[in-house]
């Protein structure tokens, strides 16, 4: 047991480099604009072609590496990112920069799909959820403490120093994983035939779909919410600070509440968490105005956002194909990044049309979407459904 949680806290904190490493160059966007004589729209680049590699190498990467001992695998993945991050360092030419971002997150994914399938695996099945949960923390903490924290270090020390510190927190990680990760060789490799047989089933299909519209869900609004306080609500920049920091907060208890009721109610749950973050946008959407009221409704929004981008969406698709947990955990890891990308445009696209109070539309509609999906999902592959199925076949 207390082997289990060491991994478990070693894979949590490992997930938490790799996210920072992806998510943490938003807090240096404008250094990295000044850095290399580029505009904000350019530097962008260093965080929009990441996540378009991530949902590339999503699906293939996880693949052709499944078949190899996962302390090894893992091992090259964090090498990889301790080298990248210290070349990012000294690099000086922009195009080398993005070079770099793009090799880094090619590997991306594979780590993380791995770590969920770590942390499933390390416990009883019915554990699962709870265990990957854990990791999840360290995505939320990637993702809400990787930005202010490179933005502070960027701003208090150096962009170098800042850089330096996506490399010093995975070089952590690979000197721990070296020495207190067990070998974690693959005890039945699977061939690329059998993992990608699960792509001929429909509900691998059904839960992508409702994947990238849960996604889409969040990240329409989420891509600018920053935005969303300052017109709407009318905010001051520190406020709008503090009320980032919520849903950030927020999020990661959302991860541990979604992880308890996937173990014990998954399917209620599935249907449960987007049906709130439904009433909780439209409250949104009528309440946004008022600065007391919008505080309440981003924490409730983070703790129902966080249990559905990690723990609801990882579930939706990993239990859609559990003979194919690292293949699956990768097709998971693209489809958010497919929706995180639809949601933002849409968002954008609304934003231009109509004005920044009614993005929370694009989100509600989302929404309605994947619920119907999720309706489907578990009326068509119910188990007492398939069993019906199976009667029929054999009459």
């Amino acid at each position: 047991m207390k082997g289990n949680k060491l991994l478990i806290f070693i894979i949590t904190i490992g997930v938490f480099g790799i996210l920072n490493t992806e998510m943490g160059v938003i807090g240096l966007l404008p250094s990295i604009a000044e850095q290399f004589n580029v505009s904000i729209a350019t530097a962008g680049l260093t965080v929009s072609l990441f996540a378009l590699a991530i949902a590339i190498s999503g699906p293939t990467m996880p693949l052709l590496l499944s078949g190899i001992n996962r302390k090894k695998v893992m091992l090259l993945v964090l090498s990889v990112f301790v080298v990248g991050n210290i070349a990012s360092v000294f690099v000086t030419n922009f195009t080398f920069l993005l070079i770099i971002r793009i090799a880094l997150a090619l590997f991306h994914p594979v780590y993380c799909s791995m770590a969920f399938t770590v942390a499933a695996s390390s416990v009883k099945p019915e554990e699962a959820p709870k265990a990957v949960s854990k990791v999840f923390i360290g995505i939320s903490a990637g993702m809400v403490a990787g930005v202010p924290i490179a933005s502070f270090i960027d701003s208090a020390v150096s962009y170098e120093m800042a850089m330096a510190f996506f490399a010093i927190v995975n070089a952590f990680v690979l000197v721990a994983t070296l020495i207190f990760v067990p070998s974690m060789p693959v005890e039945e490799r699977q061939s690329y035939d059998e993992q990608l047989a699960v792509l001929k089933k429909s509900i691998i299909w059904v839960s992508i779909v409702a994947v990238i519209l849960l996604n889409a869900s969040v990240f329409g609004v989420y891509s600018y919410i920053a935005e969303y306080l300052e017109t709407v609500t009318q905010m001051s920049p520190n406020m709008i600070s503090l009320t980032l920091f919520i849903f950030g907060g927020a999020n990661i208890i959302g991860n541990i509440v979604a992880g308890r009721v996937l173990t014990n109610h998954p399917i209620k749950s599935i249907v449960s968490f987007p049906l709130l973050l439904s009433i909780v946008y439209i409250l949104l959407f009528f309440t946004g105005e008022f600065a007391v009221p919008m505080v309440i409704i981003t924490f409730l929004w983070g703790i129902l956002a966080g249990g559905i981008m990690a723990n609801i969406n990882q579930y939706l698709i990993s239990s859609s194909a559990p003979e194919a947990p690292d293949f699956a955990n990768g097709l998971f890891i693209s489809a958010c990044n497919v929706g995180t990308t639809v949601g933002a445009a849409a968002g954008g696209l609304l934003i231009s049309e109509m004005g920044t109070q009614y993005v929370v539309l694009v989100s509600i509609l989302s929404l309605i979407l994947s619920l119907v999906m999720i309706l489907l999902r578990n009326y068509s592959f119910s188990p007492s459904k398939q069993i019906s199925k199976s009667a029929l076949v054999r009459d």
